[in-house]
Order: structure tokens, then sequence, then C-alpha cells
């Protein structure tokens, strides 16, 4: 049975022949028509998430898994300003979600009808493209409609993917179902354009690698995939280049080719030894770092020349320094590099870089096996933990700073995740058990406690799998305030109080009772030898339900030591 709403029919025609099977889908009235389509043609796989906000989440961990994109599917009102946050995180990830809001037909706007806001662009400001079907079903609105769907479809997968929102305004009856087939609508193909340089601009862009004795090479938040392994391999040896690669951006080339743990490296750079790192060209792709230090670095000692690789032709001149943009897939680029005859550079860059991280790894190591009981080790001592070919999804805040100063060496197969589109707090939990409903592999979230009750609505459905770990590290606050120097450490008893209290948001919770009521294992662990044995049972083979396992430490001994890393890597190593 679908419904007879004829634009909703379309719609659903439409998902299908692009296949776009994947359906999260928020209870409601409005949206009934698309509930009955959507769920009751029997072509979809359509779940049921209550809480639009971690639906949208939900939704976007499901895409990331899938590599396609999800239908995510809310009634009118705030239930549409819901789904924001997610839609702006999938905007800075470039994740195709297609979101799909029901409305009050327009006459109803301002005349005090119930769950009836401005919904139009509701997404303006984060969003690929949105439009608003016709509301009348006359051959030409049908028409009509059929192209906006079509339009905005192929905006979502092409030209850099993102999220779409369509806006269906729809009027009363909206329960009357009919016993039929989905129409047949005209589907409108868009072609990937396979973009690769001009034969002038190739020249150009070799000509000005060539010229080159220092090429950084910064690979952002990426999903990965072999071929662009293989072809920045083949660039690096052709140039000397070295590639510095956070865990989130996924590359699995050999580690003698790029650095794997930045952090350590920016870490222990002085003044007296900038100059040394200092590239004359940088090449970026992908998106954000976690890394503070690294954009801080490239600011104050910035390279000459700067050139972006992105399938959409964004301008991102992080570093102030933007000098060309290459509109096409980093794969590609580089593999055309790789094919040209480019000069050299008989400066070892690479070198200093690779020597630099492993004089800082003994430190590192030194250091975490001296450390007392605290996030640092914790987080250390869980990645160790995780089986290989694993997923890891990163919190935000402390939690995906503690991950990246991990050797990245250590990771056989890991795929890494985390909502560093726009690195909010909302939305991890959600996220990561989106992805896993998808998933056969073991799926890892560690996240700090604030971020974690924020979003323990992200636990509150039917998909959570025996896949799923939880590692959540309750330190009692917001303890990443306490490191910012100019916030934490102002000293003064009032100054203090305000931080403690309207900074650091201190608090007594534990997540028990939510694993309790949620249907999860729960552990709990506030020592190195109880985090041992606590690991042991979280990653048991046997393992048949999801667990969490909550870390207990001490806010002021974590920032104690976390701050206390880098002041002996610079003791150390500076020059």
């Amino acid at each position: 049975m679908i419904s007879t709403k004829r634009h909703v029919q379309q719609l659903a025609s439409l998902f299908l022949s692009k296949e776009i099977l994947d359906i999260v889908l928020c209870p409601g009235s409005r949206n009934g028509p698309l509930i009955h389509t959507l769920a009751g043609c029997g072509e979809f796989d359509c779940r049921v998430i209550v809480d639009e906000r971690s639906a949208g989440y939900f939704a976007l961990g499901m895409a990331q898994a899938k590599k396609k994109p999800v239908g995510l599917v809310c009634s009118s009102g705030t239930a549409a300003v819901n789904f924001a946050p997610a839609v702006a995180e999938a905007f800075y990830q470039k994740i195709p979600l297609i979101v799909v809001t029901a409305d009050r037909p327009d006459y109803w706007i301002d005349q005090l009808e119930n769950q009836c806001i401005h919904q139009k662009g509701l997404y303006r400001n984060f969003i690929k493209q949105s439009c608003s079907l016709p509301l009348e079903e006359s051959d030409s609105q049908l028409w009509a409609g059929a192209r906006l769907i079509n339009d905005i479809l192929n905006t979502a997968v092409f030209d850099g993917p993102g999220p779409v929102h369509i806006n269906i305004p729809l009027e009363e009856p909206l329960h009357r179902t009919v016993d039929a087939q989905l129409p047949d609508i005209k589907v409108i193909e868009a072609a990937d354009t396979q973009t690769q340089l001009g034969e002038n601009a190739l020249a150009a862009v070799a000509e000005e690698i060539g010229r080159a004795d220092k090429i950084l090479v910064l690979a952002g938040q990426s999903p990965g995939n072999v071929e662009l392994d293989n072809a920045l391999a083949l660039f690096v040896k052709k140039t000397g280049a070295v590639v510095a690669a956070e865990h989130l951006a996924n590359m699995q080339m050999a580690s003698d080719c790029r650095c794997t743990c930045p952090e350590l490296v920016l870490g222990s750079i002085s003044q007296g030894d900038a100059a040394v790192f200092q590239p004359d060209l940088l090449i970026t792709f992908g998106r954000h770092f976690v890394s503070k230090r690294i954009r801080q670095f490239l600011r104050a000692y910035k390279p000459d020349r700067h050139i972006h690789v992105d399938a959409g032709g964004g301008h991102m001149d992080t570093y102030q320094a933007l000098t060309r943009v290459c509109t096409m897939a980093p794969e590609r680029f580089f593999g055309q590099m790789a094919g040209m005859q480019i000069q050299t550079s008989p400066e070892d860059y690479a070198g200093a870089w690779k020597d630099r991280e492993q004089e800082a790894l003994p430190i590192y190591e030194h250091y975490l096996d001296q450390a007392p009981f605290c996030d640092f080790t914790a987080c250390a001592n869980a990645l160790k933990a995780v089986p290989q070919d694993s997923v890891i999804h990163l919190g935000n805040s402390s939690a995906a700073r503690y991950a990246v100063l991990t050797p990245g060496t250590r990771f056989k197969g890991f795929t890494w995740f985390g909502n560093r589109g726009t690195s909010g707090i909302d939305g991890s939990v959600s996220t990561a058990v989106g992805y896993a409903s998808c998933s056969e592999q073991i799926n890892t979230l560690i996240l700090g406690d604030l971020s974690f009750f924020y979003d323990s609505n992200g636990l509150w459905n039917k998909y959570l799998g025996k896949n799923l770990r939880i590692i959540v590290l309750n330190n009692g606050g917001g303890n990443i305030f306490s490191f910012v120097e100019d916030l934490a450490g102002r000293t003064g008893e009032e100054n203090q109080a305000v931080f403690q209290k309207y900074f650091f948001a201190g608090h007594r919770a534990k997540a028990q009772g939510l694993a309790s009521a949620f249907g999860l294992d729960y552990l709990q662990a506030d020592s190195d030898s109880g985090l041992d044995k606590a690991l042991g049972d979280l990653y048991n083979p046997g393992r048949i339900v999801p667990a969490l396992l909550e870390v207990f430490t001490d806010a002021r001994t974590n920032t104690n030591v976390f701050k206390g890393l880098f002041t002996e890597i610079k003791k150390a190593l500076t020059k």
C-alpha cells in the first residue's frame, strides 16, 4: 500500500531508480504519506528513529558505511529544525544525505496552525541545494516536481557530494492509501566528468612542483581509497615530498612514505629549527585536521605556494597561502603528477620529518609508560586492545586529540571516523550507532562524558548490534577546557570558580543506568589493572551483546599529563 499523494509517489520512484534504498524515518503525521509509501511499497530498507537530532546523525553514519546517499524523513515544524546539526556536519564532510521534510501548505504559514514554521530554505547556509515541491498535482506541476527531484538527487552525489533538502507541502487527508505499484517516472541522468588537468595546466603544475625543494602534502580527513594510496606513494617517490596524515585521513600507504603522527613532530619544533620544517610548496586535500598546531605552524611559517586539490573546487585557504586550486579528485591529481617528468629535490625534506618523528616516538613511549592513570593512558591502552580491521569512531574535544597522538603504524586495516566537519560534541553516539548498524566489523566509539550524555538518545533505537563497543572517558566535566591556557590558567579564586561552574561544567553522572536502560553490558575501570581486565572483557570474541566501558579519571591529572608530554618532547628535542 502506498499513499495517494502523487508527488510522494514520484519521489519514491526516483529514489528507487537512483538506488537510494536506505531510509531513516522519524514518526509523525504530516509525513504520513512519505511513511506509507517508502515503508509500504516494500522496496526500501526503512529504519525508525524517534529523536530527529539523533536520526540525522544515525543517517550520516549509515551513509559513511554504505558509501552512498541515505534518505532522512521527518514531519513538519521543529522536527525539521532538529535535523540541522547533522545536515551541517554532512555539508562540511561532504556526505550525501537526502533530507525530506513534510510541510504544511503555504497558506497556513504564520496562521497559528500547529507544527507550522518557515521550512523553505531551512538549511540554506549548509546545504548543497534545496527545493520545495508544488502542492497541486496537475500534469505540469507533477512534471515540475519530477524535474526538481531529479536535479536535487543528482546534485547530492556529483561535483563534490553533500546533503540536499526536499520540502514537500502536504494537505489533509494524509493517510489515504492505494494498493498500487510506484509510477514509472522519467529519470534524468547526470554524468561524472572525470576531471583531468589540461595539457597547459598539467605542465604548469609539474613545473611548480619541480621548482620546490621542500614539499609537504597534508592529507585531511577522508574516507581514503587504494587508488589514492598508490598514486600518492608514486608521487612521493618521484618528488621526495613528505605526507603528513592523521588517522582520520585513512591513509594505508607504507609508513616510510608518510609521517603518521605529525602532532609529535609539530610539538617538538622550536623557533630555532622551524625553517627546517617550513615547506616552500604545500599541497592539501581532504577535509579537516584535528591538530591546531599544524594550522599555527603553517600560518606562522607560510609556504611560498599552496595547491589545494578538491573535486568540488573549494578555495580552502586555511593557511593563508593559497595560490592554486585544482578541481579534481586527489587520486587523479597525484596519478597525473606521478606520470610527469619532475625534477626530484636534492634536499631530504621528508627525511627531516621522519627523523624527527623517530626521535619523538621513544620519548612518547617512555612518557606513556611512566604517566599515572588518566585519559591519555586509558585512550592509548584502549586503542592497543582494539582488534585489527576494526572501525574506530572518535568523539570530539579531548578524545580525538588523545587518539591522534598514538602512532598510526599500529593500526592495521583500521578505518577512522569522527564528526570533524563542525567538531561539535553532539551526535557522536548516533553517528557511530548508525555506521555500526550497517557494518560487520567491530565498531568502537571513544568519547568524553559530556559528549556521551549529550547524545545518549543515540542508544534509543533497536539497531544496536553485538559489534558495538563504547568507551566513555568520564572525568567529571569538560576537561578539554582545561587545555586552554588563557582560560584554565587564570589565577585567583574567583576565576577558578567561574571556570569550574561555567566551562568545566562539573557533574557526578555515571553511564551505568543508561547502559542498563538501553540493553548494553556495563563495564567500568578506574586504574590500569582494572582497565586491562575490562578491555579483555570488552573485546572478548564470544561477546554477543553491545557493551559500554566507563573509565573514571581525575581531570587535574589529565590536564597535567597532556601538557607535560609536549614539555618533555620539546625539552629533549629543541635545537
